[in-house]
């Protein structure tokens, strides 16, 4: 097990790599600068930010000091890959690898990205975590209810709660829930920043639209799993054996039928800790996701390249512990490792 933990944590490292790059790469195709909007801004002073922040630089390589390289004969690794590091792109990998990822360009270099994920990331975490609670808590046993009771009034609610959290989307239904929070019971689900300190109700609304989603598609999944495992043969000789119906649903079928919940659960919940860009603004939450959204308008290049590069080292984390839950929940997944 420590072995495939290892390995399984070490291919996160090239997968990191590629978001950076990609991300990197689709960044540089938007048009403007991370100073364009500032029109105070003389040419001049530009001109210094850009130098101070490593703007000036190539974007990929420098293709001086690279061609310099080839031309002495013998392409030196170092030449080459000091070629690499006097560039944008290469400054950043080389920065973040030592756990540096940037000043905020929103700031003059006064914050870095890490003072930024440190001051709104707990936010986020805590609506995230909430709505994973929301979506499990309701999820499972709509899924397993509607399992159990198939094709009763129970079932049917059950597909009709999974079909309206999977097919509307949430920019829609958090606008109805605000207008019915506001409207019908006098709340104002719009809350001061104050107020997203520590924990209060503020966090509800937005943590239950957010977790619809995840909730309904766990219903359905959970359901569809408890019906296959339900038909299996080594059920009926549980229940021929003379088991108890409890035993029979907490001991053989719920366990079995986790393995393919358990599968979207990493992803799902990490994605709901890093997805509440659209929420959050919508309920004015000073979260890390909302910062996120205002660092791409600004062309924040380190806030956008740190926030997808933490956003994805998240996702990982989820896929690993998808993984580790797997050998609890099967001994045979365990015993290939």
């Amino acid at each position: 097990m420590i072995g495939f933990v290892i390995r399984r944590v070490l291919a996160v490292i090239p997968v990191l790599f590629v978001v950076a790059f990609l991300t990197f790469f689709m960044m540089k195709q938007a048009k403007g600068g991370p100073f364009d909007r500032e029109k105070e801004i003389n040419p001049a002073t530009r001109a210094l930010l850009d130098r101070k922040f490593g703007l000036d630089k190539p974007t990929w390589i420098n293709t001086a000091a690279f061609s310099a390289a080839l031309d002495s004969g013998v392409a030196n690794p170092l030449k080459l890959g000091r070629a690499f590091l006097d560039s944008q792109f290469g400054n950043y990998i080389i920065n973040a690898v030592q756990g540096d990822l940037g000043p905020t360009y929103k700031s003059k270099g006064t914050e870095n990205v890490q003072d930024v994920i440190k001051r709104k990331f707990p936010i986020s975490l805590r609506l995230g975590i909430l709505a994973a609670i929301i979506a499990l808590v309701v999820g499972f046993p709509l899924g397993i209810l509607g399992a159990l009771k198939q094709n009763t009034v129970f079932d049917y609610f059950s597909l009709i709660i999974a079909t309206i959290g999977t097919s509307v989307p949430t920019f829609v239904t958090g606008v109805l829930l605000t207008l019915f929070l506001s409207r019908v019971l006098d709340i104002d689900p719009v809350k001061q920043p104050d107020v997203w300190e520590g924990y209060s109700t503020a966090y509800l609304p937005p943590a239950v639209i957010l977790g619809l989603g995840t909730m309904a598609f766990v219903t359905r999944l959970t359901r569809s799993s408890m019906l296959e495992v339900k038909r299996q043969d080594y059920i009926r000789t549980a229940r021929a054996k003379g088991m108890g119906d409890r035993i029979v649903i907490l001991r053989h079928m719920l366990r079995n039928s986790l393995i393919p919940v358990v599968t979207i659960l990493g992803p799902a919940v990490a994605g709901l800790v890093t997805g509440s860009f659209i929420i959050e603004n919508i309920f004015r939450v000073p979260g890390f996701g909302d910062e996120f959204v205002k660092s791409i308008n600004g062309r924040d290049y380190s806030m956008i390249m740190g926030s997808t590069l933490f956003f994805a080292f998240l996702v990982a984390i989820g896929n690993i512990t998808v993984d580790l839950v797997y050998g609890f929940l099967d001994p045979r997944i365990r015993s290939k490792d």
